[in-house]
């Protein structure tokens, strides 16, 4: 018996345009994401104003101290005490000795925290430290 053969025309073919197109988006998505996890910031909180602040060029791996108006200490979006705080600047120290800390402290933060959080990074052995500033008329 004799089949006839399949002609069909054009053969069979798999439409890739729509799956790279998937895979482009998903790939904008999570380089976006990354970038802006690595610059960690608080939006509650509400730095005090200085005629001299400005943006900083922000590196990969900086670490970013949260000081919110209650006093509690926010490190990488998680709350931790004053001993944990210390335990991870000393391990980081160790290891990257001029590893950048910035502490953002809320303008309604009672100083003693922010002196408390430098004292700590100072007993860490973390002597690169910055002060978060905000210009309000550069903001607007």
């Amino acid at each position: 018996m004799k089949f006839a053969p399949n002609v069909s025309g054009k053969p069979a073919t798999l439409a890739l345009t729509s799956m790279l197109d998937v895979i482009f988006l998903l790939l904008c998505f999570f380089v976006t994401a990354s970038v802006y996890s690595q610059w960690e910031s608080e939006i509650t909180i509400q730095l005090p104003s200085a005629e001299t602040a400005d943006e900083p060029n922000r590196l990969p791996g900086e670490i970013v101290v949260n000081i919110t108006e209650k006093g509690v200490l926010r490190l990488n979006g998680l709350d931790v005490e004053l001993s944990d705080l210390n335990a991870r600047l000393s391990k980081i120290s160790k290891i990257y000795p001029d590893q950048a800390v910035i502490i953002r402290a809320d303008r309604a933060a009672k100083y003693e925290s922010v002196v408390t959080v430098i004292d700590t990074c100072r007993k860490a052995g973390v002597w690169n430290f910055s002060l978060s500033t905000s210009n309000e008329d550069k903001a607007e």
